[in-house]
């Protein structure tokens, strides 16, 4: 087979040769097929073309031969690179696809119901930075005038990330009362994360139950970002601090619980630090220009505000964000 195709193609190229026609060239292409499909490889496309100019040209000078034996040897390790870099883009393709499959089961299996409240707005928004999201929201709400929030965020990306708020799901399933108070909960999903996740994973969480008839805020954190308290009678924003190890260090960690009461205007912004940890050229965004974000839009809803914090953060960052972005308010009305 190799000895029949060497002489077409030294037919094809000596009537190249002699008339260079575009049908000569159409030709070519036409047999450059034929030796994918009988997967002739580089170097030997070189070593007939040699042959066939020998048989041809065999008055040609010898630097002519000796060029042809340095372009097989570059061909046979260019054919070795290709091969490789073609089984690496094809790695990467399928690894895409399973990425995207996970991302989608991620977006529904960590689906979450908004709560609805008299006297409370809402408006929140998760944007992952890559395709898995390492942090998470989640709402304990029903109808009893309480609304309690998870934020969260593990210490870690990509897929290992997204297995890991899998387990945080299932640990906020597991509470049976939106009731149930802070450090009870941070506890719970502790001694969780503590038993199901690698020792190199950890999560910090921020957990706020709202109760509506008081107006009263209740809230603990495992190493989370403060959640941010504005006051609008007095147009200050403050920190909400509150004491506690990350989630899953030890089985034995206690949690500090505090407890604000609202009133008509303020707002607790609850985020990840992939909001106060934004970065521009000059260096890191100061919170300051976060809290004058919120200050511009703060008679809006709640929603209006989050996504007007995300779209100047957005602009400043030049639409590059290098972490997970979170934004919670709850807005008493």
């Amino acid at each position: 087979m190799i000895h029949e195709i060497e002489n077409q193609y030294k037919e094809i190229l000596n009537e190249y040769m002699k008339k260079q026609t575009e049908q000569n060239l159409y030709v070519g292409q036409n047999f450059s097929r034929q030796l994918i499909l009988e997967n002739i490889s580089p170097e030997e496309v070189i070593s007939m073309h040699k042959g066939a100019i020998q048989e041809l040209y065999d008055e040609l000078p010898d630097v002519v031969w000796h060029s042809f034996d340095f372009l097989i040897e570059m061909m046979i390790n260019y054919g070795l690179a290709l091969q490789e870099r073609q089984s690496l883009l094809k790695q990467q393709e399928e690894l895409k696809v399973e990425m995207d499959l996970a991302a989608n089961v991620q977006e529904t299996l960590l689906k979450t119901k908004l709560p609805l409240l008299e006297g409370l707005d809402i408006g929140l928004l998760s944007i992952p930075a890559r395709k898995m999201n390492g942090d998470y929201i989640y709402f304990v709400s029903e109808h009893d005038g309480y609304a309690g929030v998870a934020v969260a965020d593990v210490i870690g990306k990509g897929l290992p990330a997204a297995l890991c708020m899998s387990m945080i799901k299932f640990g906020m399933d597991s509470l049976s009362s939106s009731q149930a108070l802070p450090k009870d909960v941070l506890s719970i999903i502790n001694r969780i994360v503590e038993k199901s996740v690698d020792d190199s994973m950890f999560v910090s969480m921020f957990y706020g139950n709202y109760d509506a008839k008081k107006a009263r805020l209740t809230y603990g954190s495992a190493g989370h970002e403060p959640a941010i308290l504005y006051r609008a009678k007095d147009n200050e924003f403050m920190e909400l601090n509150a004491k506690g190890l990350l989630l899953g260090v030890s089985p034995a960690a206690v949690y500090e619980e505090h407890a604000v009461d609202l009133e008509k205007g303020d707002l607790v912004i609850m985020m990840t630090d992939g909001v106060t940890e934004g970065r521009n050229e000059e260096g890191f965004i100061e919170r300051e220009v976060i809290y004058e974000l919120i200050e511009r839009k703060k008679e809006e809803a709640a929603q209006v505000i989050v996504q007007y914090v995300y779209d100047e953060l957005e602009r400043m960052q030049n639409a590059q964000f290098q972490d997970d972005f979170t934004l919670v308010i709850y807005k008493k009305v």
